[in-house]
């Protein structure tokens, strides 16, 4: 019965409709509100900001201890940061890297209580970003901080640089504004104000497009051809496996040290930009859509072929792209009304093992979501293997894998069409961020 209250579409009394202009624009560092922080999925690192032994938290739940005044939040890999309406950074979760800014011998039993991050004092902080093993924050003058350890360059902080105690400035990007900031596993990109994009880490199989690139490149094939079939019931196992043999035989790794200008991006004004797991998302102003990198469960956008930057066929107008471990999601405008009356809509395309495309049909392309056709999603994230969207009324969907809580439907079901969150019935949503198995919504 509660799935069924779940799925079903809210009534016309709580549709208060808010479209946020400057999302559907392209987005914004960080949302103009602030709010109240909550988390779940798998809090096994402490992630969702629950005290042990919580392993899974199953519904939205307040992340205890932090300011009730957060503007932004961001999921890496397996921890969380938030900034603060004072341009503060605060941290939780796993912190073997040192990405929680609290140095590498804090004891385990702390990670899970957000603490500050030490070394921003002096920069006011409008956005952040991770990945697995590296925690970035943008200030309101456009300077671009990092710290954590990474062996793949993640940090842009020069050559054989791998780990960064304390948050260090980026001096390659100095002289640039920097609005956004998003890595990968092993590579990053960052948008500049003036529409410009730089990419920097582990550039094998064309993440990074032209630059770095190698003369042997893994077949898309590799690693399917190991597993058997895509839609086995090992298949969360065998991505696990894939992420470690990748690890293993990466010692001979073709890495940019510093951020270099993406070549395939300069001609056009680049608006978003979002890394998976292994490829890459480019989002242009025009409203072209470049995928990049590894193509093994057709997260590029089109069937196996070259992994370099190439258009992704389209038949509407995206403002918004967020890529992950193997699917891809872009918010796009769907009807040719005024801005006043726009509809938007989700497009998704990729991995489909736990339905987190949220559609049936080719898999491979773009297709839109139709169950959300009518509900203006504003803003989406990608994790592991499930999706989670904002509305413009404060709504938040989610469906894929439901395992370790993180569709927040209270219970571990895969949901094959997007469900509402009713455990936040009442609040507004405002932003949503996505890690691989655990979430992070702001509320208003």
């Amino acid at each position: 019965m509660l799935h069924l209250l779940r799925a079903r579409r809210p009534s016309v009394s709580c549709l208060r409709r808010r479209f946020f202009s400057a999302l559907a624009a392209g987005g914004t560092p960080h949302p103009p509100r602030s709010g109240v922080v909550f988390g779940f999925g798998d809090n096994s690192h402490g992630a969702v900001g629950q005290p042990a032994p919580a392993a899974d938290v199953y519904v939205p739940t307040p992340v205890p201890s932090l300011l009730p005044s957060v503007a932004s939040v961001a999921a890496g890999h397996y921890h969380s940061l938030a900034v603060s309406a004072a341009g503060e950074v605060w941290a939780w979760g796993r912190n073997d890297e040192g990405q929680l800014g609290r140095g590498l011998h804090a004891p385990r039993n702390t990670w899970s209580n957000p603490e500050q991050v030490r070394g921003l004092e002096n920069v006011q902080v409008r956005a952040v970003s991770a990945s697995g093993v590296v925690s970035a924050a943008i200030g309101c003058d456009g300077s671009l901080w990092v710290w954590g350890r990474s062996k793949r360059g993640q940090l842009g902080l020069g050559k054989d640089i791998v780990e960064a105690a304390v948050p260090s400035r980026v001096e390659a990007v100095a002289c640039h504004d920097v609005v956004k900031v998003s890595f990968g596993w092993g590579h990053a990109m960052t948008l500049t104000k003036d529409g410009g994009l730089f990419g920097w880490g582990y550039s094998e199989t064309g993440r990074l497009g032209e630059m770095g690139q190698s003369t042997q490149i893994p077949s898309p094939q590799e690693y399917i051809d190991k597993s058997g079939d895509k839609y086995s019931s090992s298949m969360l196992e065998a991505v696990e496996k894939m992420v470690a043999e990748k690890i293993q035989s990466e010692d001979n790794m073709p890495i940019i040290w510093e951020p270099s200008l993406v070549r395939e991006a300069t001609d056009l004004e680049v608006s978003d930009v979002s890394c998976g797991l292994d490829h890459s998302l480019i989002l242009f102003s025009n409203g072209t859509v470049l995928s990049g990198g590894d193509n093994t469960y057709g997260q590029l956008g089109r069937m196996s072929g070259l992994s370099k930057f190439l258009p992704v066929d389209i038949s509407y107008n995206p403002f918004s792209v967020s890529a992950s471990a193997g699917h891809s999601l872009a918010l796009c405008h769907v009807s040719t009304k005024s801005t006043a009356n726009v509809e938007t809509g989700v497009l998704s395309w990729g991995w489909n093992c736990s339905s987190q495309l949220g559609r049936p049909g080719q898999e491979d392309t773009p297709g839109l979501v139709d169950y959300l056709l009518s509900e203006n999603p504003v803003s989406a994230a990608a994790g592991r293997v499930h999706s989670i969207v904002l509305m413009s009324n404060g709504e938040v969907w989610a469906w894929g894998s439901g395992r370790n809580g993180r569709l927040g439907l209270g219970s571990s079901m895969d949901e094959a069409e997007p469900c509402l969150m009713d455990y936040l019935e009442g609040l507004d949503g405002i932003q949503v961020a996505a890690g691989m198995d655990h979430n992070l919504i702001l509320v208003e």
